[in-house]
Formats: structure tokens, sequence, C-alpha cells
């Protein structure tokens, strides 16, 4: 699943090019992709729509248009793909064709058909329908401070479905939950209230530099992430435990595969050990 450095990098390669440019009509190709309002209203209300500004909050794509916002979620295999020709190379997935004026388009692409386009009429719909239940982005706005303070509130949860969590903080998935985990040695069912204040804070350092990182490189590409480009990521030849199933780690130790949260865990069977006295040992 595409997590905040694979959709800040498609915001990054859409924000100069999109701004100033207006929707002609759209070709919905698979209808459910729409999840508000009805296809039929989605389709008439972008049209003619002119784009001011592309953002992020989480793994959610937001395009400020003059009359309202168009809200993009990718889910497991959603892309979305700039062509300035208006032509696309593969659509064998091809859900939604949003072409503008100009004869460029933007193709919404997605081999599993779970991704969603919302049209929303402003920010209080927007925050109503489709982020009601989305915490604070993890990049832009919350501070190391904000960060510690939130853990404090949650000591009794595991760490790994804390940071899955989009309501606790928003755009962190499985692939760098597992990356920050490993570099600060923590096991991903530590519970919070194990960790020192220094730890926490500790922890929210690393969220930054590997998402950092992934932006950087363009984000991770396994089977099907693509920028607005088309263009692969290249963060997954610097994952140090993720996919990496009984590798060796740098410190000797193997790495193991478990499931954490109903998702498929990878960590450091050395590193990242498990405490033999349990919960009541402090993370120093």
């Amino acid at each position: 699943m595409p997590e905040l450095p694979e959709v800040e990098t498609i915001r990054r390669e859409l924000e100069p090019l999109l701004p100033g440019k207006t929707f002609a009509r759209p070709v919905l190709h698979m209808p459910t992709t729409i999840g508000h309002p009805s296809p039929e209203l989605f389709a008439a209300g972008l049209e003619g729509q002119g784009v001011e500004k592309v953002r992020r909050r989480g793994k959610y794509l937001i395009i400020n248009l003059n009359r309202g916002i168009m809200v993009v979620h990718l889910r497991m295999t959603g892309n979305l793909i700039y062509s300035a020709s208006g032509s696309l190379d593969d659509d064998r997935f091809l859900r939604v064709t949003m072409p503008f004026c100009d004869g460029s388009a933007l193709f919404f692409l997605d081999m599993r058909r779970f991704g969603r386009l919302w049209l929303l009429r402003d920010e209080e719909e927007m925050n109503r329908i489709v982020l009601r239940n989305v915490g604070p982005d993890y990049y832009t706005e919350i501070s190391r401070g904000d960060f510690v303070e939130k853990l404090g509130q949650k000591e009794r949860s595991r760490l790994k479905a804390l940071l899955l969590d989009q309501g606790f903080a928003a755009g962190m998935g499985n692939i760098y939950t597992d990356e920050c985990l490993f570099r600060c040695s923590l096991h991903p069912e530590t519970r919070v209230s194990t960790l020192c204040r220094e730890k926490r804070g500790e922890l929210y350092d690393a969220i930054q530099e590997v998402l950092k990182q992934g932006i950087e490189h363009g984000g991770t590409s396994f089977r099907d992430y693509r920028s607005a480009s088309g263009a692969l990521g290249d963060f997954q030849s610097r994952l140090k435990v993720y996919g990496r199933k009984d590798e060796n780690c740098r410190c000797g130790g193997t790495i193991c595969k478990t499931t954490v949260a109903g998702r498929g865990t990878y960590y450091c069977s050395c590193c990242q050990a498990v405490s033999e006295e349990g919960e009541e040992d402090e993370v120093k």
C-alpha cells in the first residue's frame, strides 16, 4: 500500500504541473471508484473546475479546486499518473480518466479496485466525510513534543498497532513502521508504557528520518506503486528488515517474520528481542 512517502512523491511531482489547469469532462471507466458524491455528480462537478493547489494529509492526496476539493486515496494498488500528451501506455487497470482542457490528463489506475476519489464542496465537508477519523500528519503536523505527549495517552498500546493507527497520526504503513522500529531496536509488540521519555523521542526521530529518506528516494516500489510520472521508487533497496525474512541482520541475527496487528511484520531476532521480564522492564 502506498504510504506517506509515496503520496508525498506524487504530490511533489504534481504541484508544479496542475495549478492553473482546468478539468474537462472525466470518463468513469469504473464508477464504483467514486466515493462521493454519485458518479454522475462527480463527473458533472469536476468538469470546468480549475486546479489551485496540490497538498497531502497522511496517505490522502488533496487537490484544491476553484469550487471545491478532490481527494484521492490509492489504497492497496492505486496509481495516479500524469500525462502531458493525454495518452497512457498501459490501460489494463484504468478506472478513471480526468483530462484537462489543454490536452494533458490524469489517469487513476487500480488493479485491486480499492482506491477511491471524492469530490467535496469545501474543507468542512472533506473533514466530515473523508478525514473525520484521520489524525495529524506524521511529517508536517506533529512535533517531537506532541508525539511524546500523544504516546503518553496510549500507555497500554503496543507500538506497531499504534503507529499503524491512522487516527493516532496519519501516514505510516507496514513498511515504514517496521523500518522505524528496527532503527530504535524496539520489538513491534512492545507496549508504550515500557518506554522512557527519551526512547519515545528517539522513536519520533526515527520516524522522521525514515519518512524523509523514503521521500528522497521516491518511495518504495515492490509491485504496483509508481509515481505520477510512472517512475519506480528506489527505497526498497535501502530497507533493513522489511521483506528480508531469514536474511542476516547487520548485527549477525536473523530477520524474522510474524503477524502483528493483522499485518506481516519483519524484525531482527537479536536487535529487537523481547525482554524476558516482559512489560515491566522499562526500555532505556
